[in-house]
């Protein structure tokens, strides 16, 4: 995948967190990872595994193929 998905995917995870009224620690603490992780994602310094993103999407209650729609952003 390109440095693009990354950017975009991080980018949604962050505006449905944000939605949620979540902080990142909030998340975070949901998701059983360290703060400095979900950081690190949602600005595309780390590219998170199937898993992961199976486990944000499960964390903010929508669908993984809803955190990899970039068209309704």
């Amino acid at each position: 995948m390109n440095k693009n998905f990354y950017r975009l995917l991080g980018k949604n995870i962050k505006s449905y967190r944000k939605k949620l009224k979540l902080t990142q620690q909030e998340l975070a603490d949901r998701l059983n990872i360290s703060l400095n992780f979900m950081g690190k994602i949602e600005v595309a310094f780390s590219k998170p595994s199937l898993d992961m993103l199976i486990k944000i999407a499960n964390g903010l209650g929508i669908s993984v193929s809803e955190l990899c729609n970039f068209n309704k952003q």
